[in-house]
């Protein structure tokens, strides 16, 4: 056991007097130990209730024969963190969260991990350090927030970033906006719809480091504690039978993973966030992988901010697994993959069906027989964006406009809430990327405020910064590459005309290449917007988004 390195032997009697100062008994320390890695905390609502969760893990490995010893990471609400200096944290924290849980393992010698994210970038993050250490790890998430009420009307947190922009639009009143934030996040769990950390907690499930359920039962669903007990129990499971994070996320692991993110129409961060796993775990995806992923797979959900659907409704019509087994009929999931159960993806699946069909639509009747996300390219971004085409209506799958350009989400929003956007605009907003933003920023509230104000089918953004994955309409980012690395973002002039086509994968500017050398002869690069601090750090070590935004 890597455990024995710090036990075992007479000169470890230091460290076994320290283990004994935890109140640990010889007993106790001979048994293997198995990290259990919580981000809980008293500021993320997905977060608040993993203190719960944590202590079914334990009495799991503790049932098993382990020695559970708990240890915490850290996590930032996007939500909160939103349309201020805060959202430049997000993203990167992914890598604090990944090298910490790699220091205090490595640190401490555990045998075993389990674990236990929910929200946004936690779920990558911890992904990462478990593909970087390589041991037998398990994750079992916090789980999903119900839908909230108002009006008779079920919602999510998405619909409260858009009833501002209802409200400054004149379509809704403040005593009405009242009510709904009274109501729209009922309790603890990751925000109730299709967004980035239920994309990844399913994601999670899918790659085999989640057992069955992972992604999608209800954080006050009992079930949840009875899962994480199993969690606690399958990973001494796992450190008996010598399976390790690496053999369960290989490169199959990841074909699967893209191709269900496109049945689902997960979140556009998931193309940020799945290379940067894979790259820990030595598997190439690229976005041209993505593309292919997306041509072939059939979008069969459409939950929020897509459609009506949350996340407790596609668990009631029979969960990821039943997604995979719709897809699996198709020849689209590799059914030999190992997975945390010790099981294959086959055996785990093999009894799964669609309970709800106007949930999870059959392969042969889906939403589109695309997936969900799309990569568009062109001379705009050379190196690749991303849009969540499952959630753009029909009419702006194809639009051309004139350019209204802005060097930051502040200057975009009160160009939007003060009605200085209008009908056929694209909205640049640009110098948002990792270099530049920096820690590129997740920009709902641009895009919530043009669905608020009814724009959404009238009105494209563009950015190389990125979308909250509760963001709906012709919202495209990822740009790359970024303004700040001197990419054609940072060429956009006022009422240049830009052509977006979603079918056919093309995102243009209509200005000769010989004009665009000749901005790019006199374009000047910024200076950093932070020059200290752990964002100054990030900035000149992150990569494109096109590669993951990973440290390198």
């Amino acid at each position: 056991m890597a455990s024995d390195s710090m036990k075992k032997g007479i000169e470890k009697a230091p460290h076994r007097s320290l283990l004994k100062a935890l109140g640990l008994s010889d007993k106790e320390i001979e048994r293997p130990l198995i990290g259990i890695v919580n981000s809980h905390n008293e500021v993320v609502p997905g977060h608040i209730h993993l203190d719960k969760i944590a202590e079914a893990v334990k009495r799991g490995v503790l049932l098993a024969g382990g020695t559970p010893l708990e240890f915490n990471s850290i996590a930032v609400c996007d939500g909160i963190a939103m349309n201020h200096t805060g959202m430049k944290y997000s993203l990167a924290s992914r890598e604090i969260i990944a090298d910490s849980i790699e220091i205090m393992a490595r640190a401490h010698a555990f045998d075993a991990l389990v674990f236990i994210p929910n929200c946004d970038k936690v779920v990558p993050g911890m992904l990462m350090a478990a593909a970087r250490l390589n041991l037998p790890s398990i994750f079992v998430s916090g789980g999903p927030m119900l839908a909230g009420k108002f009006k008779g009307k079920r919602v999510s947190l998405s619909n409260m970033f858009e009833y501002v922009g209802a409200v400054k639009g004149g379509r809704m009143s403040m005593e009405d906006l009242k009510e709904a934030e009274e109501t729209a996040c009922p309790g603890c769990g990751s925000c109730s719809g299709m967004f980035t950390a239920n994309s990844m907690n399913c994601l999670t499930e899918v790659l085999g480091m989640g057992l069955p359920g992972n992604g999608t039962i209800p954080a006050v669903d009992a079930r949840r504690i009875r899962l994480a007990k199993e969690a606690g129990i399958k990973v001494m499971e796992l450190l008996e039978k010598g399976i390790t994070a690496l053999d369960i996320m290989t490169e199959t692991a990841f074909q699967n993973a893209m191709i269900v993110d496109m049945a689902l129409g997960c979140s556009t961060n998931t193309v940020l966030h799945l290379p940067a796993i894979a790259r820990e775990a030595a598997v190439d995806l690229d976005l041209q992988k993505f593309d292919k992923a997306s041509q072939n797979a059939p979008q069969l959900c459409k939950l929020a901010p897509a459609g009506e659907h949350y996340m407790e409704d596609l668990d009631a019509a029979g969960g990821i697994g039943a997604v995979m087994a719709e897809l699996a009929k198709k020849g689209l999931i590799n059914k030999d993959a190992i997975t945390v159960t010790a099981a294959t993806v086959g055996q785990n699946i093999e009894n799964k069906e669609i309970l709800d069909k106007e949930i999870i639509r059959p392969a042969d009747e889906p939403y589109s027989v695309d997936g969900g996300l799309a990569i568009l390219w062109g001379n705009l971004a050379p190196d690749g964006a991303v849009v969540k085409k499952g959630a753009v209506k029909e009419s702006m799958m194809q639009h051309e406009g004139p350019a209204r350009v802005f060097d930051s989400e502040e200057d975009a929003v009160e160009a939007i809430l003060n009605n200085k956007i209008v009908a056929g605009d694209v909205v640049v907003i640009r110098y948002e990327g990792p270099k530049g933003g920096p820690g590129m920023r997740e920009m709902l509230t641009p895009t919530a405020a043009v669905a608020g104000m009814g724009l959404d089918d009238k009105v494209a953004l563009i950015t190389d910064g990125r979308f909250s994955g509760a963001t709906r309409g012709a919202s495209i980012g990822h740009v790359s590459p970024e303004a700040a690395a001197g990419g054609p973002m940072a060429l956009v002039q006022e009422g240049d005309i830009i052509e977006i086509d979603i079918p056919a994968r093309k995102l243009q500017i209509k200005v000769s290449d010989a004009e665009l050398e000749e901005r790019k002869s006199k374009w000047q690069k910024p200076e950093p917007k932070v020059t200290k601090g752990y964002l100054a750090k990030y900035a000149k070590l992150v990569s494109s988004a096109s590669s993951g935004a990973v440290i390198k």
